[in-house]
């Protein structure tokens, strides 16, 4: 992960402190979470544990109670630490670890299990900038997918070198069979792209577009259907095709890679206008 201004970071923990983000397994992979790594420590020992959500503010964490835990954090005063780890992309062998002091502030069976409770943590202190940058980059590419769902990014050498997208060159799935394409317009609800064929037999048609990014490594498929087609001047065989998303089902990682091209554009017009950032 790069390193992000103070003042960014201070910007996500005013913004979105109180917000929970649950690991599901599309967060588990977006952040780079390492749950093996995930432990409680109470006192000088350590419990494997499943971190379920988090904010910046507080942790629901799944663990096994069957080995003394509840009697330590008794005696601790409920007083612990959580061990969190993520991967690094940019030095995959140094991996981002870390403690947040924290409070158990109650426990409870989780699904109805007599061995396995979740505790609900309080942070005693505002967590490292690492787990700041980390949710805070989800959180805003989120709410911006929302705001800014029809801003659209036309695919040329600049865009797609600041996108870090390998190339316009892809490939659209329709009913699971590859048909290969051209990007050319990109935005959080929505693509343009040509391909061979004919429209009467493409618009209205479910598919998967696959993108493929650098820096690091990526590859989503996202969902949609196309909802319509233009001609191509001068190319009878080709046709250009409208893609709408299936909003409920796109890739966080592909969210965030948007949302850092429209952040970083915007920025730099700000700075071209002699507006502050």
């Amino acid at each position: 992960m790069g390193i992000m201004p103070a003042q960014k970071v201070a910007q996500f923990y005013d913004r979105f402190k109180e917000i929970d983000v649950t690991f599901t397994k599309d967060m588990l992979q977006v952040t780079g979470l390492v749950p093996e790594q995930v432990h409680l420590k109470c006192g000088s020992d350590f419990w494997p544990c499943v971190l379920y959500a988090t904010s910046f503010q507080g942790a629901k964490i799944v663990a096994n109670i069957k080995s003394g835990l509840l009697d330590k954090l008794q005696h601790a005063n409920n007083t612990v630490s959580l061990r969190l780890c993520f991967k690094n992309a940019e030095k995959e062998a140094n991996p981002v670890t870390f403690f947040v002091a924290s409070r158990v502030l109650g426990t409870m069976p989780y699904k109805n299990s007599e061995e396995v409770s979740m505790l609900t943590l309080q942070f005693t202190q505002r967590p490292p900038d690492d787990l700041i940058e980390i949710i805070g980059r989800i959180l805003d590419a989120n709410i911006n997918s929302s705001k800014r769902k029809d801003e659209r990014i036309l695919l040329n050498p600049e865009s797609e070198r600041r996108l870090k997208l390998l190339s316009k060159e892809s490939a659209a799935f329709i009913q699971g069979v590859p048909r290969r394409c051209i990007l050319r317009e990109l935005s959080f609800s929505n693509a343009k792209l040509i391909m061979m064929g004919v429209a009467k037999f493409l618009v209205e048609k479910e598919t998967a577009l696959r993108f493929d990014f650098d820096d690091p490594r990526e590859s989503f498929l996202v969902k949609g259907k196309f909802v319509r087609s233009e001609n191509v001047e001068g190319k009878k065989e080709m046709v250009a095709l409208a893609m709408d998303f299936d909003e409920a089902n796109i890739p966080m990682g592909y969210k965030i890679r948007i949302n850092e091209y429209l952040n970083s554009a915007r920025a730099d017009l700000r700075i071209a206008s002699g507006e502050e950032e």
